[in-house]
């Protein structure tokens, strides 16, 4: 039971960091405590932990115009984050997570400026069908994490020169389809900026939880060494990009959850090197689809038997075992 709620904001408009910090924090939640972070990036996009950037965004236009690339280790897409965008992190031990319960503080306090907001599927906060906050999730064997963006008055020029819509995306919903959902909240509500939008996430925050007061987190009370230890982790090419490879056979499909793209490098029926990437939200069970892929032979079969054997703990992940399995027994290898 949620008795404690802390606040912290980020240290710079320095995606590198921001992240540093937020992964800092999830060792730093109380018990029975919940920590909400706001922050900032300038200028960056930022993917889901099992995505290609070369396949997301123009990765070397982005970099050469000053932008700057990192990812996260939650699932989910591609977004573009500028000072136009507020982004919001819950940190809960586990028993106290509750995505409804952390969403409904966004709701209410952009109702505090007259707008009605609903929840949207899963992971998508939208006003009259239109999204302008998307939500990604990510837990260890302690504590959670929930973050996301809420559109205020981003530049919607740029999100489109830097990011790429896949083929898949484009014909399951169609380009004008895909950017006729990104609202922002200016549109709505002209008064609103980022400083009372915060003021008004933080009241909201104490309303929902029904706390007496907002404890400051102080900064110089975290591990400055390992928040300067994951700095360097996010801001390396290795974990960001990690190698633009090319494969001798590569499968791409768009299913309910989300999409997948498979490459497969093979000698002969021998599978030397694989990757599997994709949006979906659930991330960890696409590393045990790419060790599953690269234990068997270059044989459809053989492979969704191996996927087939992975431990599915909800149903979710169930869907998504069978669905690539399924896909790999119909491909033509």
């Amino acid at each position: 039971m949620i008795k404690r709620t802390l606040y912290i904001e980020g240290i710079s408009f320095d995606p590198y960091r921001n992240l540093a910090l937020e992964e800092t924090l999830l060792d730093a939640v109380p018990e029975n405590g919940i920590i909400l972070y706001l922050w900032q990036n300038s200028h960056t996009i930022v993917i889901g932990r099992n995505q290609n950037p070369w396949k997301e965004c123009r990765v070397r236009l982005f970099e050469e115009e000053g932008g700057r690339l990192v990812r996260r280790i939650s699932g989910g897409g591609a977004v573009y984050h500028d000072m136009g965008n507020l982004n919001f992190t819950f940190l809960t031990n586990n028993e106290d997570y509750d995505i409804d319960r952390q969403l409904s503080v966004i709701t209410r306090a952009v109702a505090k400026f007259g707008i009605h907001a609903q929840k949207s599927g899963r992971n998508d906060i939208t006003i009259d069908g239109s999204k302008f906050s998307g939500n990604a999730f990510y837990k260890n064997k302690k504590t959670a994490y929930h973050h996301g963006t809420i559109l205020l008055d981003v530049d919607g020029e740029k999100l489109s020169r830097y990011l790429t819509v896949s083929e898949a995306k484009i014909k399951s919903k169609g380009v004008d389809s895909v950017r006729s959902r990104v609202t922002c909240l200016k549109k709505h509500a002209p008064s609103i900026d980022i400083e009372t939008l915060k003021k008004s996430m933080k009241e909201s925050f104490l309303e929902v939880y029904g706390t007496e007061n907002l404890e400051m987190l102080d900064l110089k009370s975290l591990p400055q060494g390992r928040i300067e230890e994951l700095t360097e982790k996010y801001s390396s090419d290795e974990f960001r990009l990690g190698t633009d490879k090319s494969f001798g056979f590569e499968m791409s499909k768009r299913f309910p959850w989300g999409e997948i793209s498979v490459g497969i490098t093979t000698a002969g029926e021998v599978i030397e090197d694989a990757e599997v990437y994709s949006d979906a939200m659930d991330a960890e069970i696409f590393s045990e689809i790419k060790e599953a892929v690269k234990r068997s032979t270059f044989n459809g079969r053989e492979i969704a038997d191996e996927i087939k054997k992975i431990k599915a703990f909800d149903e979710t992940k169930k869907t998504i075992i069978d669905d690539v399995a399924f896909m790999f027994l119909k491909s033509e290898i």
